[in-house]
């Protein structure tokens, strides 16, 4: 994995969103801890698996975003066999690097 770094207070802001979305709270997923960015921060995934030792158990939320230059980007929140956060994972289609991070207004929820 990465460096280990703190979360940023854009990225708490879009997972407490994501959260009220499929009816949790910080209380079930922690956000105070540290995270992993995948990339380099290029396109904005980041991991909540420090020790990369985690498997995944499925989606939680999945939305859309068009990024500041017009290219779609999925996020998708994980968590692992643990119920623990796993990824928050961007995927932009042409792997460009994300321009803007985006804003909980900003997003499209697909539904769950």
């Amino acid at each position: 994995m990465g460096v280990h770094r703190l979360i940023k207070e854009e990225e708490k802001r879009l997972l407490l969103f994501l959260f009220e979305q499929v009816g949790v709270s910080e209380k079930h997923y922690p956000l105070t801890g540290l995270v992993d960015e995948y990339e380099g921060g290029k396109m904005g995934s980041i991991s909540f698996s420090l020790d990369g030792e985690a498997t995944y158990a499925g989606d939680l939320i999945q939305v859309d975003y068009t990024d500041t230059d017009g290219t779609e980007i999925v996020i998708t929140l994980t968590h692992d066999t643990e119920n623990q956060l796993l990824d928050l994972d961007f995927w932009k289609i042409d792997f460009s690097a994300l321009i803007t991070y985006p804003q909980p207004e900003n997003v499209i929820v697909k539904k769950y």
